[in-house]
């Protein structure tokens, strides 16, 4: 008996931030997964923080409705020094979050060093490492000038691999030796 394929997944990926924040759109349909948008809000010129979190609110809810996501994910704020900053990114989150959940999206959240691990394979990746390896893989046609568009896109895609339906066109795997197990044609020994 013949499997239905998966319908398509949209996934919209999220890196907040309080000065640029980056997101990334994809769809998911089988082993094909195709970029649909990539970019960057500019919050530096607002002054005010919670200018800042509204504008953040209304993009991230425009992006919903114009790509009509069916998951959403975010960067998780990384812990540093700055108690500040790392309340103001969290407010970041949060609010971007939040649009989704208002719209009864599935949310998901992701530590830096899992996203850069799922891209490049290596958990202290830089910016730049990230973009290039988006753009071997052929997700991007050129390094953007701005590479928070890039972070955003590598958490939806970092995402999509989390729930590997990549591999196996629906198929879901917890480990390698399931995948080896259900694909050993597949396999090179």
């Amino acid at each position: 008996m013949a499997t239905t394929p998966p319908a398509p997944k949209i996934i919209l990926g999220i890196d907040p931030g309080t000065t640029i924040m980056g997101y990334g759109i994809i769809v998911c349909e089988g082993n094909s997964i195709k970029v649909l948008t990539h970019g960057v809000l500019m919050l530096s010129k607002l002054d005010d923080h919670f200018a800042k979190l509204n504008m953040i609110f209304r993009r991230i809810t425009a992006l919903i409705e114009e790509y009509q996501p069916h998951e959403v994910a975010a960067e998780a704020p990384f812990f540093g020094e700055n108690v500040q900053s790392m309340l103001k990114l969290g407010r970041a989150q949060g609010v971007a979050l939040a649009a989704a959940l208002q719209k009864n999206l599935p949310v998901y959240e992701y530590a830096p060093r899992k996203i850069k691990m799922a891209i490049t394979g290596g958990g202290n990746a830089t910016k730049e490492q990230l973009a290039m390896m988006m753009l071997k893989q052929g997700y991007i046609t050129e390094i953007p000038k701005n590479l928070d568009a890039t972070d955003g896109l590598a958490v939806a895609l970092c995402h999509h691999y989390q729930n590997k339906t990549m591999m196996g066109a629906g198929k879901s795997y917890n480990n390698w030796e399931s995948f080896v197990s259900q694909n050993a044609t597949r396999v090179k020994k």
